[in-house]
């Protein structure tokens, strides 16, 4: 094997740190990056102008959540994917639900975590 060898020159020459330094990016650019949003917890509401099976949503938080055709509701370890209906008139801190969702577990007024669902876990 060969050993490096260095000069007397290049032993006493200490490298400059702020050269080295260079590669990592100051902590002001990794904030401004920010992070994604994929899930959020959310009130949910029964309502009775949502019709069984969807869910009406703010249109911000559909679009900050990246939610398209359908998204996830979980709750206490129960998870429903519904449709998505988007609606002017939800606030954007609750969710519509229908009264149905009480037979899967999921009362009124309900803390839950939305999300968009996947299109490998849709079945459809």
């Amino acid at each position: 094997m060969q050993e490096s060898v260095q000069s007397p020159e290049e032993a006493g020459k200490k490298r400059d740190i702020k050269a080295l330094l260079a590669v990592i990016p100051p902590a002001e650019e990794l904030r401004k990056r920010g992070k994604v949003v994929t899930e959020m917890r959310i009130r949910l509401k029964y309502n009775p102008e949502v019709k069984p099976g969807t869910i009406h949503l703010n249109p911000e938080l559909a679009k900050e959540l990246s939610v398209g055709d359908y998204a996830e509701i979980s709750v206490h370890r129960k998870r429903v994917k519904l449709k998505t209906v988007l609606n002017e008139n939800v606030p954007r801190g609750e969710v519509w639900g229908s009264s149905d969702l009480r037979n899967v577990g999921i009362a009124d007024n309900s803390l839950v975590t939305i999300r968009a669902a996947k299109p490998s876990e849709l079945g459809t």
